[in-house]
């Protein structure tokens, strides 16, 4: 990293916090020395951990004893949150103070916040919750995980736009490829708005390396870099992929526990077995950003640990190095001609 990145820590959001994010960004901060980081909330809570960690010595606190309560409606939290540490966090970057903003808070409270102060992207007509699953060759990129339950033709073409610069931006991968998520890879499978939007990526004038309708079998398998779907069918297959991982992993500690010979297979194969653990381990995939918005806002899982919220800061790193919100904003203004010419 060769600048200062600047970044606003909501400190008061998750399930462990303040103690996850003070100790994941220490994590972050020893891979990225040059981290200017922000921590916004209780200093009197903040401040006791902040001295356990000689990198973050030089660390800004600002302080409000006030926070966003993980049950709270986002129309509550926009009426009533002004002096949270969630509001103040994403004021940061709204006013230039920092780069990005990372919280493992309410994620409803997030976008409508990060709504209100950021705004959203011209032409960008839903934001879009968007992030990592492990596949058979690497990584995937998915997009909405459950902010949009509806969506239309205009969204999901925006969807593959982002999510094809989202995934660029994180893998380094050049021109990932992009595919629909449907019922049937055959071009006449599914509803109207989906095939209309599969034609319109497809449009050369984008460049964007479209490979159509891909079924849910084919999430893992690694052929595809980058899935669009609607809010309500990505949250559902994200959350039942990381419940499969849990199953899969509980029962093979249950068979490698299951006998004499099956522990001393455990030894023999523990190095292969801790390898893939961690490729399954929902951790390193934590940090999903929501797109659309004209500033980076990373949200972290609110059950995450340490290095789960290390790896949100990273997410956040990575998007302001590689200029991440100019690319999107030329992309998806190719992206509205093309389907203005197409109503036309």
């Amino acid at each position: 990293m060769s600048l200062n990145i600047r970044i606003a820590l909501d400190a008061m959001g998750g399930d462990d916090a303040p103690d996850i994010v003070v100790s994941g960004a220490s994590m972050a901060r020893k891979r990225h020395p040059n981290l200017e980081l922000i921590f916004i909330g209780d200093d009197q809570k903040i401040k006791p951990l902040i001295k356990k960690y000689k990198n973050l010595s030089d660390a800004k606190i600002i302080h409000t004893d006030d926070m966003v309560a993980p049950d709270a409606r986002p129309a509550q939290a926009l009426r009533h949150g002004k002096k949270t540490s969630m509001w103040l966090a994403v004021n940061e970057v709204a006013r230039d103070n920092a780069d990005a903003i990372i919280s493992a808070g309410n994620t409803g409270a997030l976008m409508a916040i990060s709504k209100l102060q950021l705004r959203m992207i011209n032409g960008v007509t839903r934001p879009a919750i968007a992030g990592f699953l492990p596949t058979m060759r690497g990584l995937c990129c998915m997009l909405d995980l459950g902010a949009n339950i509806e969506v239309d033709e205009r969204n999901l073409v925006q969807f593959g736009i982002m999510g094809a610069s989202f995934c660029s931006a994180i893998t380094g991968m050049n021109n990932p490829s992009v595919g629909i998520l449907n019922v049937g890879e055959e071009d006449q499978k599914g509803f109207d708005y989906l095939r209309r939007a599969g034609i319109s990526l497809s449009d050369e004038t984008l460049n964007l390396n479209y490979v159509g309708f891909i079924e849910g079998s084919d999430i893992v398998a690694g052929d595809t870099d980058v899935i669009v779907t609607d809010g309500f069918t990505g949250n559902v297959a994200l959350k039942t992929a990381e419940g499969t991982a849990k199953f899969f992993m509980h029962h093979l500690r249950q068979a490698f526990r299951s006998s004499y010979l099956s522990r001393i297979g455990f030894l023999l194969s523990r190095a292969a077995f801790m390898k893939m653990r961690k490729t399954v381990d929902p951790r390193y995939y934590n940090g999903a950003i929501l797109l659309g918005l004209n500033g980076i806002c990373v949200k972290s899982h609110g059950g995450a640990d340490s290095v789960g919220f290390s790896n949100a800061i990273e997410v956040a790193c990575d998007l302001v190095e590689h200029k991440f919100i100019p690319k999107v904003n030329d992309s998806i203004s190719a992206a509205e001609k093309v389907i203005q010419s197409k109503a036309e």
